[in-house]
């Protein structure tokens, strides 16, 4: 049983000696995600692990990803099985009506009968409604009337299902994990999808519970568009999971402002900074060994997530007037298809290339091998104009400059440490403008703007001086140093 190796595992040291005077403590990091990708989740597994904790990561069992995984670095990755179906009350009959609804509508419609899915979905039962992968993804199969909407009883059951999607997940997802997580010395949850099963793990095992909150959740992505009920439901829950949290970190000073009028705490800061990095000189030419471009060919790079209100199209827009220049997207999403279908336009004519995802120990690497890190996100919500995104101090480890919204969150560290231009991120004119400002200066110019990246970076930006953070905050917490 995964259960039963997760806490043989746990009772063991993960190996690494301790340094002196930390005493061996174990960490579990729950997250909302599958964790592939989750560079936060990384750096902190990795930081704990160095100094002979015992780290799992607990996430939800995605697509085609392993229940259970044994990182390089010595850290197990967990993954639980969550769905809105699973969550559900009385799930037996609750299989049984689905299934004579589905009779019903087959017989209606002449279309043949599909018996549902089984009761526990191994998998994630899909996007839920305040992700970015809800914004787009395309309805289910569903009956529709002569001119071509649903049918009103279908429209107001698949609303009822989207509100019940996240409590009815969250429900599944607190009971599977557990059964499954090992108890642990102290438990950190990241974003409001994972801190409810943080808090309820660390009642189960009488330890401390940390609420990581990496955006301000109400006011991002689809979540910020909602209103009524749903939304008050939402605000109280996570007031209340914050609230009965030992202790609330985010990743900037306004972020926490915000969270501390609204929850009457003093959330911790921690910011989403990378480890210190010496890029190679010269640099490596990874993206054209990769697709087969010529070597004088200038790469501006978005690495990231591809969903809605990143600038990415804008970035497009931008890119083909910029000469001899690739742009290249990085990263995964549900836009992936919109733009590889816009990247084979003829008027792109090969400018727009897209590669997938690299893990969080290779991406400085790759970041590197860049001439201008882009990153117009637009101001479409609170949360994205006080973003300071892991891309903007990734693209500082990496020596390379960036072009980046001008926004209260990016803005004043971009000015501080002359490590890019700030541009209106809703106009592609000026993005292409601040994009060849860089890539055409003299050598000398954009030697010293790299050197003012690594400086930034090493000085003060780095991940060693934030974990360094909230390690005390860790050692506070549960009396021991970490």
């Amino acid at each position: 049983m995964i259960g039963a190796g997760a806490e043989a595992t746990a009772a063991e040291p993960s190996g690494a000696a301790p340094p002196a005077g930390v005493v061996f403590q174990r960490a579990v990091l729950v997250l909302p995600s599958d964790g592939t990708f989750d560079s936060r989740a990384y750096r902190i597994a990795r930081t704990l692990v160095e100094r002979g904790h015992v780290v799992t990561v607990v996430g939800r069992l995605m697509g085609s990803t392993l229940p259970t995984e044994e990182h390089p670095l010595g850290y197990r990755i967990l993954r639980v099985p969550a769905s809105t179906l699973d969550g559900m009350p009385c799930r037996p009959l609750v299989q049984l009506g689905r299934a004579a609804v589905r009779r019903i509508f087959a017989w209606r419609t002449g279309t043949p009968y599909r018996p549902p899915e089984p009761p526990l979905a191994r998998r994630s039962s899909g996007p839920l409604p305040g992700s970015d992968a809800a914004a787009t993804a395309g309805p289910a199969t569903t009956s529709v009337t002569p001119d071509g909407r649903a049918s009103l009883p279908r429209r107001l059951a698949s609303g009822l299902i989207r509100r019940m999607a996240i409590p009815l997940t969250l429900r599944s997802h607190v009971r599977n994990a557990r059964a499954l997580a090992p108890a642990a010395d102290l438990y950190h949850g990241m974003a409001y999808m994972g801190i409810p099963i943080a808090l309820d793990l660390a009642k189960r095992h009488r330890a401390r519970a940390v609420y990581d909150a990496r955006d301000i959740y109400l006011d991002a992505r689809n979540l910020a568009r909602m209103r009524g009920p749903a939304r008050w439901l939402i605000a109280r829950g996570e007031r209340g999971w914050a609230r009965r949290a030992d202790r609330v970190v985010t990743v900037n000073q306004a972020y926490a402002d915000v969270m501390a009028s609204r929850w009457d705490l003093e959330p911790l800061v921690v910011m989403n900074c990378s480890y210190r990095f010496t890029p190679p000189q010269p640099p490596e030419q990874r993206f054209h060994d990769v697709l087969g471009l010529a070597s004088d060919q200038r790469i501006v790079l978005y690495h990231g997530g591809l969903f809605p209100n990143r600038g990415v199209e804008e970035l497009m827009d931008a890119i083909s007037s910029i000469s001899n220049a690739t742009l290249v997207l990085m990263g995964y999403g549900v836009l992936e298809p919109a733009f590889r279908a816009r990247a084979a336009q003829p008027e792109l004519a090969g400018r727009v290339r897209l590669l997938p995802a690299v893990p969080p120990d290779e991406l400085l690497s790759w970041i590197a091998c860049a001439d201008v890190a882009a990153m117009p996100i637009q101001p479409s919500t609170l949360n994205h104009r006080l973003t300071t995104p892991n891309k903007l101090f990734e693209a500082m480890a990496a020596g390379v400059p960036s072009v980046a919204s001008d926004l209260p969150g990016m803005a004043t560290i971009v000015r501080e440490t002359g490590c890019g231009l700030l541009v209106d991120p809703r106009d592609p004119a000026a993005i292409a403008d601040a994009i060849c400002r860089i890539i055409d200066a003299p050598a000398e110019e954009r030697e010293s703007m790299r050197r003012r990246c690594l400086a930034a970076a090493h000085a003060k930006y780095n991940w060693e001086s934030q974990a360094a953070i909230l390690l005390d905050e860790y050692a506070r917490l549960t009396g021991r140093p970490w």
